[in-house]
């Protein structure tokens, strides 16, 4: 018997992989977990191996999954590419930001792109800078904004974030060797290391006060006397004032970073539109990121 291995159970493959199980697969494809589990199963039988193994009360991919897994992702990616090359459809591209840029840097970014005249549908995914370098990985994510991000192949740089020290008003710094009480976003963050290398390098000691997986964590503690943020925003939030006593920190660089295979054109024009917003008319980056 021939064996052929589908589309269809090929991107069923992915989808278990990329939502984190066959219910979540059924519902993100519009099936029903037992077609999801039916093409996992014509998937096996095509190759005579055991793809995914019971693990607990949910499953995991064998080694061989994890094979076939890793060549689904190209098969489909080649599959899409040639459907909308050979029929004209636009290109659909998704770009990942952090949950907490998304209100300031989104809206006047897919502006800029839809103002940019192309055929190309934008869509945003917005998750921790981490979660974001897999998703670049596995073709889930296009295109991610990412900080100090030159080691990603392809990423260009769009402009550099000028990092300011927040704190509550009633803040004051501590006398050494009292340490200064830092509030940061979990690691890894770029964030995080840039604050704690920038007193270290002027000899203050330091301590994590409080740490956060989201900006509104971070905030939160600051405005409650936790400690000292550094963040890039163009002016202090609510509750909080610009620490001037600090040492200040050096800027951090923004990369507009490529999944490997997008086209050099969809780069250029997302890391063109990416670095106007960021040169915006106040001169200042009107974003927070954390990575």
């Amino acid at each position: 018997m021939e064996r052929i291995l589908d589309i269809g159970p090929l991107r069923s493959l992915v989808a278990v992989a990329d939502h984190g199980g066959f219910q979540r697969a059924a519902e993100r494809l519009h099936l029903s977990q037992a077609g999801v589990s039916q093409h996992v199963r014509r998937l096996e039988s095509a190759t005579g191996l055991r793809l995914v193994e019971r693990h607990g009360r949910g499953s995991r991919f064998t080694a061989d999954g994890e094979r076939l897994l890793a060549a689904a992702r190209r098969i489909l990616a080649a599959h899409d590419e040639a459907l909308r090359n050979l029929t004209g459809a636009d290109l659909e591209i998704t770009i990942g930001s952090t949950e907490h840029a998304a209100a300031r840097l989104l809206p006047s970014l897919s502006a800029s792109l839809e103002d940019a005249g192309s055929a190309t549908t934008f869509r945003y995914r917005i998750d921790r800078g981490a979660r974001l370098r897999e998703g670049l990985a596995s073709g889930q994510v296009d295109l991610a904004l990412l900080l100090n991000a030159a080691d990603h192949p392809g990423a260009v740089p769009v402009g550099a974030l000028e990092l300011t020290w927040y704190a509550a008003e009633t803040w004051r710094r501590p006398t050494p060797p009292d340490p200064v009480a830092v509030v940061a976003f979990d690691n890894p963050c770029e964030l995080r290391k840039r604050a704690l290398q920038t007193l270290a390098d002027h000899g203050l000691p330091a301590t994590i006060g409080a740490e956060a997986t989201q900006l509104a964590g971070v905030q939160a503690a600051v405005s409650a006397g936790l400690g000292v943020a550094l963040m890039a925003l163009d002016e202090a939030p609510p509750g909080m004032v610009a620490v001037p006593d600090l040492p200040a920190p050096e800027p951090l660089m923004l990369y507009v970073c490529p999944r490997a295979g997008l086209a050099d054109d969809v780069v250029a024009l997302a890391a063109e539109a990416v670095a106007s917003v960021l040169a915006g008319p106040v001169g200042r980056p009107e974003l927070a990121l954390a990575p």
